[in-house]
């Protein structure tokens, strides 16, 4: 598993800079796409913060829970490779190592996050391939918990 778990983090850490890539390259700063109008636009915006754009400019605050990040959950992504009954807590780091390193490398490369997903149908902060990686993940994690918990239980 663990290297079918690193060649899906490499893959989604691609996508998400390719996603951020084809924005940056064809939405000017502050430009609005409609993808599906009324649900889901492309709006090109740069974050130096964190989600909802707090701690604006912390630049080394983000790189040191980077790091620290990664390694935390790289030492859990280590602990579970040969447990066949907590896939679902793999799979969960694997996606947030993946949205750690997408916006890390952002924040390393260019000094701000690339966001670009907004919800038209309701008033959301902006987001990107990465935060959704990071949410997906975290939700995973908190499912495979419950999962572990009620099969140790009975």
């Amino acid at each position: 598993m663990l290297i079918a778990d690193t060649l899906l983090i490499v893959l989604l850490v691609v996508i998400d800079q390719w996603i951020k890539h084809a924005v940056v390259a064809n939405i000017a700063l502050g430009g609005e796409h409609p993808l599906i109008p009324g649900l889901l636009s492309l709006t090109h915006l740069r974050n130096n913060g964190a989600a909802w754009s707090i701690l604006q400019g912390q630049m080394w605050f983000f790189a040191v829970i980077a790091v620290l990040a990664l390694g935390i959950m790289g030492y859990f992504f280590w602990q579970y490779r040969h447990k066949n009954d907590q896939w679902v807590e793999e799979l969960g780091l694997a996606l947030m190592m993946a949205g750690t390193l997408g916006n890390f490398i952002d924040r390393l490369m260019q000094g701000y996050v690339v966001d670009m997903f907004q919800l038209d149908f309701i008033n959301f902060p902006i987001f990107n391939f990465a935060d959704s990686c990071l949410t997906v993940g975290v939700i995973l994690i908190a499912i495979g918990v419950y999962l572990t918990d009620r099969r140790e239980a009975h």
